[in-house]
């Protein structure tokens, strides 16, 4: 399992946090339900805008992406992020790998030379990347633009279509040279990533965008560039890089190369195909899908390597109904996080809340966020869950007893929505699983107001006993479901009722004379934060 490859060139923000807490749910849950799970992630280090931002910084690329590196591992240690191996693209074994996947698909003829015009500072002496040019935007006419895209209006566009085009280092004028670079016969693999696409058991609104953008022609990829360049080289050249992405999306073999030199295991049988039983699953943002579902699954094809079994995609992180940006104070970063409101499972449960298997946007505002831990997550499941152990505790010294004789209509109702949760996150529709989940602490409370157990104990001590006995039954139940969403929480409670982390304990009964630990609060209310 992987997330997308975050990227270096700056602190890691809620766009980040989302994308690892998903995915980190559902490694949990394959976990729980016996699935052996290898979970692995790099940052992604090389490219121009690192460069850049580097050069801003004072500081060499290398040193500024091991900074932003060691960012990323605490915001997976705040927020519970269950990886098996985190490494970065600029390393040993990524260098080898996307050096070996080039010269591969080299010798199966799909990479190829050609010349092509380019700009060329003749002041600073170098080929210059898009974003080492500004000017004026061809399409609203904002000046100061880099060469690819408009900040003001989004455009995108080539630097020669950009107007009084400028070098951003001297503010030199460009002149045009030409400069042989290397390309990707991604047209060649129309056929077999189309065949591929309407086979696989991916997204259906996805398969559409890229189905059309397949129908409309595919064109080669540049997959070189000319230094001075922050990468790997291309093979046999001196002033040849490889292009970030060729050798971005590599870094997942290269971290599952990286954790198997660590646990003894073979990542080429992995990687290609020769382990069967392995499925390889991506959770990626929906921006990023061109080169999920074309450039890599093509990469992969002309290399010979194993195509991934599932992709899951997801939409764009709102905040307050709008795009996450720092003029607007709606740019959170997971610092700002850990130091304003702290409790890393309040976010993991906001973020399960609103996650279905589609590719819609997902909205963060306070409001929701306040009902969602208060009243949702603490009010109602928390609380029925401390209920039911505090019951058995305070009246029976925390021992159960058979509840087969309890009333069964409470049961029924409980089964079928347990049936439905297991189906929800094999789906990946997690916020199907907190409804259903709601569901059994909403029947849960209902059914101890009903019944009274704290004063049926005084009439009817064995029946008050089967009462809190079916309560505590519910109760397992709702934490090894959101064990994979809260692992701190669910575990803890799990520990109080003396259980092991394993989904074969749902629906099951607890054993007659089982004894569980003194209870503790699981967790808090949100107080009042200023954060968005």
């Amino acid at each position: 399992m992987t997330s997308a490859l975050p990227y270096g060139n700056g602190e890691p923000h809620f766009g980040h946090v989302y994308e690892f807490i998903i995915t980190d749910i559902m490694a949990r849950f394959y976990r729980l339900t016996g699935r052996d799970v290898i979970y692995v992630c790099a940052t992604d280090a090389h490219g121009t805008p690192i460069e850049i931002n580097a050069m801003k910084a004072g500081k060499d690329p290398l040193s500024f992406v091991m900074e932003n590196h060691e960012k990323f591992k605490k915001m997976f240690e705040f927020f519970l992020i269950s990886l098996d191996n985190y490494h970065i693209t600029h390393s040993e074994e990524n260098e080898k790998i996307a050096h070996e996947m080039f010269k591969k698909a080299l010798e199966n003829g799909y990479i190829y030379t050609k010349e092509i015009d380019l700009l060329f500072c003749e002041k600073c002496n170098r080929f210059l990347p898009d974003r080492y040019v500004r000017g004026t935007c061809p399409k609203c006419g904002a000046e100061d633009q880099y060469g690819d895209v408009c900040e003001k209006c989004g455009a995108t566009y080539t630097p020669f279509q950009l107007k009084n085009p400028k070098c951003a280092l001297c503010g030199s004028k460009p002149v045009i040279m030409k400069s042989k670079h290397y390309f990707f016969k991604l047209s060649a693999f129309e056929g077999k990533l189309k065949a591929w696409i309407q086979n696989a058991p991916l997204q259906q609104e996805v398969k559409n965008y890229v189905l059309d953008w397949i129908e409309k022609g595919l064109e080669d990829w540049c997959i070189s560039r000319d230094g001075p360049y922050f990468g790997f080289k291309v093979p046999g050249e001196e002033n040849k890089y490889l292009y970030v992405w060729w050798d971005a999306p590599i870094g997942y073999i290269a971290s599952t190369a990286n954790y198997c030199k660590k646990a003894g295991c073979d990542w080429e049988k992995i990687w290609k195909g020769t382990c069967g039983e392995f499925q390889i699953v991506h959770t990626i943002g929906k921006d990023i899908i061109y080169f999920h579902y074309l450039f890599w699954p093509a990469m992969l094809m002309a290399t010979e390597f194993k195509l991934p079994t599932y992709i899951h995609t997801h939409g764009f992180l709102t905040v307050n109904g709008e795009k996450m940006s720092k003029s607007r104070g709606t740019f959170i970063t997971a610092k700002d996080y850990m130091e304003k409101i702290g409790n890393p499972e309040y976010l993991r449960f906001y973020f399960a809340s609103h996650t279905s298997s589609g590719i819609t946007d997902i909205d963060l505002s306070r409001e929701a966020f306040l009902t969602a831990v208060n009243s949702v997550l603490v009010g109602n499941i928390m609380n029925f869950v401390y209920r039911a152990l505090t019951l058995l505790y305070r009246y029976f010294e925390g021992k159960t007893i058979s509840a087969s004789t309890y009333d069964m209509e409470e049961l029924v109702e409980v089964k079928n929505i347990l049936e439905r949760i297991r189906e929800a996150y094999e789906n990946w529709n997690i916020r199907e699983v907190v409804e259903c989940v709601d569901g059994i602490a909403s029947i849960g409370n209902a059914y101890l107001q009903k019944k009274e157990p704290w004063k049926l104990v005084r009439e009817n001590k064995e029946k008050a006993h089967e009462v809190i006995a079916q309560a505590l039954n519910m109760a397992k139940d709702i934490c090894i479901a959101l064990f994979p969403i809260l692992p701190s929480a669910c575990g803890k409670a799990l520990k109080i009722m003396n259980l092991e982390e394993s989904w074969n304990l749902i629906g099951k009964e607890l054993e007659n004379g089982h004894i569980i630990n003194k209870p503790e609060p699981l967790i808090p209310k949100i107080e009042d934060f200023q954060l968005f």
